[in-house]
């Protein structure tokens, strides 16, 4: 699916995917309905555009909670390891544009844009790993703030020793085992 468009076949198999999802992992959405779900899904079809972005590029998303005050269900991915469609990129465009050798092909908040997600907050990778134990392998870069970004840095976060740590690092290195963990809301 390059463009916002596609089959009702691939429309199905995402739905098929993510109810399944949902449904072996009620302990991220407790008290949720997928019929709610899904019918906020059909009523917002660039949003599940967003969510076949996430699933194709290894994001497993899934529900993790649900917003009363915007009446949003917010999806996170979920895999086990950070998604390996979105690793090997360093932070942003700024961060791109200023290596002068072995570039990666895009960056974070790039990728994030153009999927029509957000890039995880550390306080929201703090709220994933109460769902489970992600990024035991990998680690995953978050939003970073403006006060370490001016100064060239990027903040990432994995889970080693059975607590999760927040590091830092250039904004404009990249790995093979760091990608990007994003959330959207329906």
């Amino acid at each position: 699916m390059t463009s916002k468009e596609y089959s009702p076949e691939q429309r199905e198999e995402l739905f098929e995917t993510l109810k399944d999802r949902f449904e072996k992992n009620m302990n991220r959405h407790m008290g949720l309905d997928w019929v709610k779900v899904q019918a906020k899904l059909e009523a917002n079809t660039d949003k599940l555009w967003s969510l076949h972005e996430m699933e194709i590029t290894g994001g497993e998303p899934d529900v993790v909670g649900y917003d009363k005050t915007t009446a949003e269900f917010i999806f996170y991915d979920c895999s086990a390891e950070s998604p390996k469609g979105r690793r090997s990129v360093c932070y942003d465009r700024e961060a791109l544009e200023s290596r002068k050798k072995h570039k990666p092909e895009n960056s974070v908040l790039d990728m994030a844009a153009d999927m029509g997600i957000e890039l995880l907050t550390e306080e929201q990778y703090r709220e994933l790993q109460k769902l489970g134990e992600f990024d035991l392998k990998t680690s995953s870069w978050v939003q970073t703030p403006d006060n370490i970004r001016k100064f060239g840095g990027a903040i990432f976060c994995d889970r080693r020793y059975d607590t999760v740590f927040m590091y830092h690092n250039g904004a404009d290195s990249y790995y093979a085992a760091r990608g990007f963990r994003g959330s959207l809301r329906v």
